[in-house]
């Protein structure tokens, strides 16, 4: 009796892998513009800083705390309020319109190829909120910041990444946004749950009939509002608008309102429109329009109203950066966030039969790991919904926030820029060995070409 052939080994799952083309031309158009949005990010932190610790910082903190709105829909708020409440959701509208798109057309839908970065993204918010923990343990009105330093800003990470990763391998941009999709998902789940402190149930429940008729018109004639922008603009905007109005009532925070208004948006085409295989989706339609709105005017405001904290020279700085608080956010960031994205990453490839790319190494892993240490514009409002605006401990938040921002920019330029000139060393030898043999480098003309 001859022996049964053994069964084959499942094929093992790359880490990192390139994904598909289509979607890595669809990532590669976001960074782009997330690279910009990063730029003019920073520059807006810069100036408020500069701004609010000049001797006409009374103006700037009058700026801030000038308030406006109607006070009967308890929409007075000063215009620091207007930022982060109205302007980041819009950046959260982009973040729920990326989920859903990942999800439900990108690479994400398969299992085998999201396992991994939702996993990392997982120990990237899990470890720094028990290091800041750990570190606060004794102080335990300071553990309201627990979350402070579980955000990744892919915006500021992304203009560091252009800046010293031209020849990094594109796997790991596209890694480091899917991994900031997730987190940002995270985020936004914690400010819903655990930062709620009073909710209203009327106005909650009344948010439901402008959120359903967007979702009911959004969906039953998306192809009207991807061929008609000021149709957006006039019908679904007074919609969403109200939406985010009761939601803000309701005591919660207003963000969550972007995020659910991104997850009515339908991704595919309708039948009517030639189904999924003729063009882009109302999702991605909308990504394209709104996305220069976010990274270009958004996030950089918000960040201009909300980055501005009186240091108070040298002596205030090192009282800020003794605060338990600023010292927890600063270990959670520049240590936790890479020990929970590489440490997960690690158990996955010694748990299963989960392997990393041969194109790249752990230490590039790292690299990326590290520079997701840079929170900013998640960490900041979390830091003003834990502490309350103007508070010694939000101030002091602020200041470990930035340092350990710009302490995680620093290392992961030390690390990524020596990967960087390694890489690029590769490609020219590949190109002279591939000129030499005659063969023409296709690789290299169609990076030339994108």
């Amino acid at each position: 009796m001859s022996e049964l052939p053994p069964h084959p080994a499942p094929p093992r799952l790359t880490i990192f892998g390139r994904g598909s083309y289509a979607e890595a031309l669809r990532i590669g158009e976001i960074l782009r513009k997330e690279t910009v949005g990063g730029a003019l990010l920073v520059a807006a932190a810069v100036v408020a800083l500069i701004w609010a610790n000049s001797p006409a910082s009374a103006s700037y903190f009058a700026l801030r705390d000038f308030t406006i709105g109607y006070a009967p829909w308890h929409l007075d708020l000063s215009l620091g309020a207007w930022a982060a409440d109205g302007l980041l959701a819009i950046f959260f509208f982009l973040v729920g319109l990326e989920l859903k798109r990942e999800f439900v057309a990108g690479d994400l839908r398969q299992p085998s190829k999201s396992v991994v970065p939702v996993a990392a993204a997982v120990g990237g918010v899990a470890v720094p909120a028990l290091i800041y923990a750990a570190v606060n343990l004794a102080a335990p009105e300071n553990l309201r910041g627990w979350a402070i330093p579980t955000a990744t800003d892919i915006a500021f990470a992304v203009a560091v990444l252009a800046i010293i990763g031209s020849h990094l391998p594109s796997a790991l941009r596209i890694f480091l946004l899917t991994l900031a999709v997730v987190d940002d998902l995270l985020a936004i789940t914690i400010i819903a749950v655990f930062y709620t402190s009073e909710l209203h149930l009327v106005p909650l429940l009344l948010a439901l009939l402008p959120l359903g008729l967007y979702t009911f018109l959004v969906q039953k004639y998306r192809r009207f509002f991807g061929t008609h922008a000021a149709a957006a603009w006039l019908i679904l905007l007074p919609l969403g608008a109200a939406t985010w109005a009761l939601v803000h009532a309701s005591g919660i925070h207003a963000t969550v309102a972007g995020v659910l208004l991104g997850f009515a948006v339908p991704v595919l085409r309708s039948r009517a429109s030639g189904g999924p295989e003729a063009g882009p989706g109302l999702a991605e339609i909308f990504e394209h329009r709104f996305r220069p709105i976010s990274a270009g005017i958004a996030v950089p405001v918000f960040a201009f109203f909300s980055a501005g904290v009186a240091i108070g020279g040298l002596q205030g700085l090192g009282a800020a950066l003794t605060d338990p608080v600023a010292v927890g956010i600063v270990f959670a960031l520049v240590l936790g966030k890479p020990a929970g994205i590489l440490g997960t990453t690690w158990l996955i490839t010694k748990t299963t039969r989960a392997r990393l790319d041969g194109s790249f190494k752990w230490v590039d892993v790292f690299g990326l790991s590290v520079l997701a240490g840079i929170g900013f514009t998640v960490s900041l409002l979390v830091a003003e919904l834990s502490f309350g605006s103007g508070t010694a401990h939000e101030d002091h938040a602020k200041v470990g926030i930035l340092a350990a921002s710009v302490l995680a920019a620093l290392l992961a330029t030390a690390v990524l820029r020596t990967r960087n000139t390694h890489y690029r060393r590769a490609e020219a030898e590949e190109k002279i060995d591939s000129d030499h043999d005659g063969i023409p480098d296709v690789y290299q003309q169609g990076r030339a070409a994108d």
